[in-house]
């Protein structure tokens, strides 16, 4: 297997464009501080339900969709260790995770793709979409080396594959806020969970009392 470190460029440059788009994104947000539409231009907001802000509700969903599918999918590394686990629903859920922790890696990215493409081209002006793309450049390089992962014989493969997903989190969390901190706090929730289904898997079963 090789141990080349150079495996990690890939990564590297996604992740220099990531800051590079989050930097400009604390750049211009002061411009957008003064309670008019980016553009400058004035005018009556559409009513709810029509235009950007009723037709981009689905697309926002799709938003938050994405967030709860990467969650599902990157815990999967939580779950890797968890296989010979004492509990039977945490064994059980670590091989369903393992099942189809690539379906979901690639219908986050799909989702993503959709809620970021309407976006783009439904409200340009919006710096949220450079917090967006900073997010979606990382994706693109986590499911890059998730495709290669197998094929690419390198002792590195998998520790970039984390990484970049654990780089992701912040990213995520700047850009689509609340959404990610709901993930984050339901995530630490099924962790403590598993705890406890472990600790009563260890537990000695108790002799049933033999009646006379």
């Amino acid at each position: 297997m090789k141990t080349k470190k150079t495996i990690w460029i890939p990564a590297i440059i996604a992740a220099v464009a990531a800051a590079l788009l989050v930097a400009y994104y604390f750049y211009v947000s002061p411009f957008q501080g003064s309670g008019r539409p980016a553009g400058g231009a004035e005018g009556i907001r559409p009513p709810r339900g029509e235009g950007p802000e009723g037709s981009g509700e689905i697309f926002k969903t799709l938003g938050t969709i994405s967030v709860f599918l990467g969650a599902c999918s990157f815990s999967w590394f939580w779950f890797k260790r968890k296989l010979k686990s004492p509990s039977l629903l945490v064994r059980r859920t670590g091989k369903f995770l393992r099942s189809v922790h690539k379906l979901l890696g690639w219908a986050t990215l799909a989702v993503i793709a959709i809620h970021g493409i309407y976006f783009l081209f439904a409200r340009p002006e919006d710096n949220n979409i450079y917090t967006g793309l900073a997010g979606f450049a990382i994706l693109l390089a986590i499911a890059g080396y998730g495709f290669l992962i197998n094929k690419v014989r390198n002792k590195w493969m998998r520790t970039v594959h984390r990484s970049l997903g654990l780089l992701w989190v912040p990213v995520l969390l700047l850009h689509a806020g609340g959404s990610v901190i709901v993930v984050v706090i339901a995530s630490l929730a099924v962790w403590i969970l598993v705890r406890v289904l472990e600790r009563k898997g260890k537990e000695p079963l108790k002799p049933s009392s033999q009646h006379s």
